[in-house]
């Protein structure tokens, strides 16, 4: 906004409704007689630039990261229309939020603790005290909340470990609350943040309130990653690994679908691995429409050779 002192040596009457007209001609008039000095207080226009905010992960065509890319090795779309490419960096070290689901339905009673035990290493080699911060929910018959926004492992251990199996599944519920009422910030942070929510369970969901749909989209509203772990054993892809791996899929994360509880560890390594090895890029939309649509974002790597893994978009801001 750029303001002006104007001083006058007559009284100037502003008409704000059907006046303007009057405005003009007592503003013509009194210039006649003073001659005003030129602005003395002009502030700086201040234009907020909005900004699209990309996490993203590149391997290779062996499923290994590649971490030496530079922005010109990509290609950025925006509902298939080419996008300039503002920012670009490779973040390692950008803050973590980070959400810790544990299914503990009935479904899972026999592994539940060596979910805990790999879910607590998970954190003592991820969070990194006075930058980091996590939160544990457990969801049976609805989520609940075990341990709020913490740095500190020994709540976070404790919590994890005071979890008991019992009732059904509100897979979609822990989700679309956890995003919603922890996750999803406006303003947008400063520094960006990353948000990361770890899902443990078969995905098998028969309790909860919400859809898979109204979950996913609070996620993608929150910026969240999903990074999913089946607790299926049985050995056969099942309806529930179908619907981890499109939440993780779409917000660019990861489903992973060990074998046994013996997995789980190495599955947990590589997600605190591949949160070190990522990708950020910005770019301000060409679309500058405010009506708060889902646009997709799709990254290109020019070799043909490498897979990008991110959000598959975004909601624009509303008017």
């Amino acid at each position: 906004m750029i303001g002006k002192k104007v001083v006058l040596t007559v009284l100037l009457i502003v008409v704000v409704a059907g006046g303007l007209c009057g405005q003009d001609t007592a503003a013509t008039k009194a210039s006649s007689n003073t001659q005003a000095p030129p602005p003395t207080d002009s502030k700086t226009i201040k234009v907020r630039v909005e900004l699209v905010n990309v996490l993203f992960t590149v391997t290779d065509k062996k499923n290994r990261l590649v971490l030496d890319l530079t922005k010109d090795d990509l290609h950025v779309l925006e509902d298939n229309k080419p996008q300039a490419i503002r920012f670009f960096s490779r973040e390692s070290d950008l803050p973590l939020r980070i959400a810790i689901l544990i299914d503990t339905s009935n479904s899972v009673r026999d592994r539940l603790r060596f979910e805990q035990e790999a879910a607590v290493d998970f954190l003592n080699a991820t969070l990194r005290p006075g930058k980091d911060l996590a939160f544990v929910v457990a969801f049976d018959v609805e989520p609940q909340i075990f341990q709020d926004y913490t740095d500190s492992m020994e709540k976070l251990a404790k919590a994890i470990r005071g979890l008991a199996a019992g009732g059904g599944t509100s897979l979609y519920d822990a989700i679309y609350t956890s995003a919603k009422e922890k996750m999803l910030i406006f303003p947008p942070p400063e520094p960006y943040l990353r948000r990361v929510m770890i899902v443990v369970s078969d995905g098998l969901d028969n309790q909860s309130e919400h859809t898979r749909e109204e979950a996913l989209a609070m996620a993608q509203r929150g910026e969240v990653t999903i990074f999913a772990i089946s607790t299926n054993r049985t050995g056969m892809s099942q309806r529930g690994d179908k619907v981890l791996k499109y939440l993780a899929e779409e917000t660019g994360g990861r489903a992973f679908f060990p074998f046994s509880a013996t997995d789980l560890a190495s599955d947990f390594d590589a997600i605190s691995h591949e949160l070190r090895s990522q990708y950020s890029l910005a770019y301000v939309s060409s679309n500058t429409t405010h009506d708060g649509t889902f646009r997709a974002i799709t990254i290109q790597a020019k070799d043909k050779g490498m897979r990008v893994r991110a959000k598959s978009g975004y909601f624009a801001p509303a008017q």
